[in-house]
């Protein structure tokens, strides 16, 4: 093995016998002639990839795709049918909630427990305890048993044990999606510092902004097979494209000279880029470009101005399209959603569009103090259902870039527009 690589996952397949009926099993195990009463069903079927030292790797995909399996295997609970695992260093694991731990013993003893099934001795464990407890911090519920914890306390523990005793290989599946919002920035905190002393994490979570803002690559799978690994931006961009397998149409530069250039009232409409465009297309946008106050196409614009996103867009349906909506969505340039809006949410009724018609929609945009940088935004057009769910009709990501500078120095993704106010001191007496 390479000495660069932290796991490698060679042609990994795990199969089950899947039986119609429970006597199907005792049918099948007595057959003299090894008649087969089961159907095989893959959990993963020959996946392979490598991760290297140091590497942070998102595995994202819908549920029963076989996230977990793969995990499992890695830590080793599971034993793949076929295929090979290696990995280098220890690996710490945080699996489904609860794993490792004995609900009818206190938090206190189930830090020694857990520690017994990772290989750490109680020396070892007495070593780490303080660390562990602090930052735990569940009070006295750490003398409980454990079965009157909630689910975050669970969680709170659990996290807090598989990080502090100091893995080579981290791997969380889901754990921090029960934890509080104090408790997972904390989580996520203590992750990027991991991340800077070489540990190697594998993080699995169904939130792709997550994905996007702490992984260095991601894993898409489905049904049990590798979809995608590599650039966390465009495998997220994949497996959301994927959600929306029954509305999805991708675009390629080369098929859509026929929108490139359409007229409208004389002016010319053009979208910047066309690489990729989500939904079922009864209604398509054919046109978006972001002008200043006065109208006048920018490409570039200071913090804290206003802003106007010009969308147009076509009904190529053989219908009246009722309850229209428009919208859009602030990416930053490594991908995590800022912000979004839409008519719908901001009580602006839109109307209908007619069969052919087209129609253009001015949105008036106040930037807030973003960091200096360049910025994407993801125009929307759809209709509200009766349910007051949103029919997507066309969604092009990253459609049109802006660059914002700033006069004033921001260090995080924004800041805020904030007033200070100092109070009287009360005289002292």
């Amino acid at each position: 093995m390479n000495k660069t690589l932290a796991i490698k996952v060679q042609n990994l397949t795990k199969t089950y016998k899947l039986y119609k009926d429970l006597k199907d099993r005792l049918k099948e195990a007595l057959n003299p002639f090894g008649k087969k009463y089961h159907d095989n069903f893959y959990a993963l079927n020959d996946v392979s990839f490598e991760i290297k030292k140091g590497e942070t790797v998102g595995i994202i995909g819908k549920n029963g795709s076989g996230k977990s399996t793969l995990l499992k295997m890695i830590t080793g609970v599971v034993t793949p049918t076929n295929g090979h695992i290696i990995t280098k260093g220890n690996i710490s694991s945080l699996l489904e909630l609860g794993a490792g731990f004995n609900p009818e013993m206190t938090g206190f003893e189930n830090i020694y427990l857990n520690g017994a099934i990772m290989g750490f001795s109680n020396d070892e464990i007495d070593a780490k305890k303080d660390s562990i407890i602090e930052f735990a911090d569940i009070g006295e519920f750490l003398y409980q048993p454990m079965k009157s914890y909630s689910s975050g306390m669970f969680a709170r523990l659990a996290f807090s044990v598989a990080i502090n005793v100091e893995p080579d290989i981290l791997i969380i599946d889901e754990a921090l999606a029960v934890g509080d919002v104090y408790f997972v920035q904390k989580c996520m905190a203590y992750l990027n510092s991991l991340k800077e002393k070489g540990t190697t994490i594998l993080f699995v979570s169904h939130d792709t902004g997550t994905i996007k803002n702490i992984c260095d690559k991601a894993i898409f799978i489905d049904n049990g097979k590798l979809v995608e690994y590599g650039n966390t931006i465009q495998v997220t961009d994949m497996y959301l494209a994927h959600l929306f397998k029954r509305e999805v149409t991708i675009v390629e530069k080369k098929e859509t000279t026929q929108l490139e250039k359409p007229q409208i009232d004389n002016e010319e409409i053009d979208i910047p880029n066309l690489a990729k465009r989500l939904g079922n297309q009864k209604c398509q946008i054919i046109g978006v470009n972001i002008y200043d106050k006065d109208m006048n196409p920018i490409k570039s614009t200071l913090n804290n101005s206003t802003i106007t996103l010009r969308m147009t867009f076509q009904n190529l349906s053989n219908d009246i399209i009722n309850n229209l909506t428009v919208g859009y969505i602030l990416k930053n340039a490594k991908g995590i959603e800022l912000a979004s809006s839409n008519s719908y949410a901001d009580k602006c009724e839109i109307g209908s569009i007619g069969k052919d018609s087209k129609r253009t929609i001015k949105i008036d945009i106040k930037i807030p103090y973003l960091h200096q940088g360049n910025y994407t935004f993801t125009p929307t057009v759809g209709s509200i259902k009766n349910n007051n769910e949103i029919e997507l009709f066309d969604r092009i990501d990253n459609a049109i870039a802006l660059e914002i500078y700033t006069k004033k120095q921001i260090y995080v993704y924004m800041s805020l527009d904030t007033k200070y106010h100092m109070e009287k001191l009360c005289q002292e007496r």
